[in-house]
C-alpha cells in the first residue's frame, strides 16, 4: 500500500482561518503598542482623536488600536513670503522676506489642540500676520533707504510681528529681507546717481589731496625760511661776538701800549727783518736804539 503526501493546498485548507486570526491580531497589537519620538520633535498622543498628552523623544508605549501619535516639530522652521508692496514715494516693489520661528516645546500640546498642527498654524496664524507686518512696514521707507538700510526695515517688521504674535505658543526671530525687486528704470536712475556720487567723491578726494600737497609745500617753504633765518641770526651773532672780541682785544692792546711805550719799540724790533734801508734821505745817519742798553741803565 502506497502512502500519499498531502499537497500544500490541502494543508492550508486544513488550517482554520479562525485559528490564525487571533495570532495575527496579537502580533499586530504588539507592533502597534509602542512608538518612537525622534529628536527635534514631541509626540502628541491622541485617544480616539482627542489629544491627551505629549511625549519627549524616546521609546514610549500606547494602547493599540485606541491611541495614535502625532509628531510636532520643535526645531526652528523657516517660512518665506514673496509679496507686492509700495515704498513711501508710492513706487511699486516686490519683497522677498523670510522668518524663523520655533514652537515652544512645553506648549506643543496646546498648539495642537487649538490649531490642529504646524501646517494649520502656519496657514491660519503665522503667514497672514507675517504678510501684514511686512506690508505695514515697507511703505514707511523710501526706495533708496530700503536698499541702503535693510536693517531698519527688518527691525520694523520684527517689532510689528512680535506684537502680532504675542500670546501664541511660538517664538519668531531672525527676519530677513532676501530680495528687493524695483522697477528697472528706477534701478538705472540709482546707478546713475551712484556713479555721480562716486565721481564727486573722487573729485573731492583729489581736491583734498591737492590742498594737502599745497599745505605741505607751504610748510616746507616756511621751514626753509625759518632755517635760513636761524642761520642768518647765527652768523650775525657770530659776527657780533667776533667784533666784540676784536674790540676788546684792541682795547686791551691800546691800554697795554699806553701803560708801557717800550712795547711799541719791541713790536717794531720784532717786525724788523734785519736789513737797513737802502735809501737814505739827506746826510743824517739812521739812529738805532739799543733797548738792551736802556734796560741795563734802568737796572743800574
Amino acid at each position: 500500500m502506497s502512502l500519499l503526501k498531502p499537497s500544500p493546498l490541502s494543508f492550508l485548507k486544513s488550517i482554520s482561518i479562525v485559528k490564525i486570526l487571533p495570532i495575527l491580531l496579537i502580533i499586530f497589537a504588539l507592533f502597534n503598542s509602542y512608538f518612537i519620538v525622534i529628536e527635534g520633535h514631541v509626540g502628541v498622543v491622541k485617544r480616539f482623536g482627542e489629544a491627551k498628552e505629549q511625549q519627549n523623544p524616546g521609546l514610549h508605549f500606547k494602547i493599540p488600536f485606541i491611541e495614535t501619535v502625532e509628531l510636532i516639530e520643535v526645531r526652528t522652521r523657516k517660512n518665506a513670503e514673496k509679496m507686492a508692496s509700495s515704498t513711501k514715494e508710492q513706487m511699486p516693489v516686490t519683497i522677498e522676506v523670510s522668518v524663523n520661528w520655533t514652537v515652544n516645546k512645553e506648549a506643543a500640546l496646546d498648539l495642537f489642540k487649538r490649531y490642529g498642527g504646524l501646517l494649520q498654524f502656519e496657514q491660519r496664524i503665522l503667514d497672514p500676520r507675517f504678510r501684514s507686518a511686512t506690508k505695514d512696514t515697507i511703505p514707511q521707507f523710501e526706495a533708496e533707504q530700503l536698499i541702503q538700510d535693510r536693517a531698519s526695515a527688518i527691525q520694523g517688521i520684527e517689532q510689528r510681528l512680535a506684537e502680532e504674535m504675542e500670546g501664541f505658543p511660538v517664538v519668531v526671530d531672525n527676519i530677513q529681507i532676501e530680495n528687493i525687486i524695483l522697477p528697472q528704470k528706477y534701478i538705472n536712475s540709482i546707478e546713475i546717481k551712484q556713479t555721480e556720487k562716486n565721481l564727486a567723491a573722487a573729485e573731492e578726494h583729489k581736491l583734498e589731496r591737492q590742498r594737502l600737497e599745497a599745505l605741505r609745500a607751504v610748510n616746507t617753504a616756511d621751514a626753509k625760511a625759518k632755517g635760513i633765518l636761524k642761520i642768518a641770526e647765527a652768523e650775525a651773532q657770530s659776527i657780533l661776538l667776533k667784533g666784540k672780541a676784536e674790540a676788546q682785544a684792541i682795547d686791551a692792546k691800546a691800554k697795554a701800549l699806553k701803560n708801557n711805550p717800550l712795547i711799541v719799540k719791541l713790536t717794531e724790533a720784532q717786525a724788523w727783518d734785519g736789513k737797513l734801508p737802502s735809501t737814505m734821505m739827506g746826510n743824517g745817519v739812521m739812529p738805532i736804539m739799543d733797548i738792551r742798553d736802556q734796560d741795563q741803565a734802568k737796572s743800574n
